[in-house]
């Protein structure tokens, strides 16, 4: 019984979800997805959602979840999106994108840099060099627990473990689900 009520809630928030991404171009996304068509719609789409729009990490995420790295999206990379940024996300999952995101070369860790993008893109940029600097390397001082200079995703789930309220602007307003 219970889990015929998971199932049916489960599948309309697909429904849900697929009607959003259709939204955003009816004319190329199908209503009928049994022969697994190649659609993929361009990042200025989805960034102009309203969940994405304000948020200074836009770019990031739909290149984090998107396949091609650019931001367009297929239906399942949407999906997937969605899903992380649900409410209903186990807090490892959150972290373990918000890593990514925050990892703007790339490389698997988080440096001076990408914490000096983070940063600048949370206080749009109202900071001076000098502050981001201080504020970076301190971040840096106190999470890297291995001492290399970087935070690994061990170094940052550890820090965000004494946030809990970290994770907050990954929540999507609860009209999508």
């Amino acid at each position: 019984m219970h889990t015929g009520v998971f199932v049916k809630a489960w599948q309309t928030s697909v429904f849900r979800l697929f009607q959003r991404y259709r939204d955003l171009a009816p004319q190329v996304v199908p209503l009928d997805y049994t022969c697994q068509p190649d659609v993929k719609l361009p990042y200025q789409l989805i960034s102009s959602m309203p969940e994405l729009k304000d948020n200074p990490f836009r770019q990031r995420i739909a290149e984090v979840f998107s396949e091609d790295g650019n931001g367009n999206m297929t239906l399942d990379d949407f999906l997937d999106m969605f899903s992380v940024l649900s409410e209903m996300a186990p807090r490892d999952l959150k972290a373990y994108y918000a890593f990514k995101i925050y990892d703007f070369n790339n490389d698997d860790y988080i440096c001076q840099r990408d914490l000096e993008k983070t940063l600048n893109k949370l206080t749009q940029n109202e900071l001076s060099l000098g502050q981001v600097r201080m504020v970076c390397q301190k971040v840096i001082d106190e999470a890297d627990l291995d001492n290399d200079g970087r935070l690994s995703l061990e170094d940052f789930q550890h820090m965000i473990a004494g946030a809990p309220d970290f994770l907050r602007w990954h929540k999507p307003p609860k009209t999508i689900l």
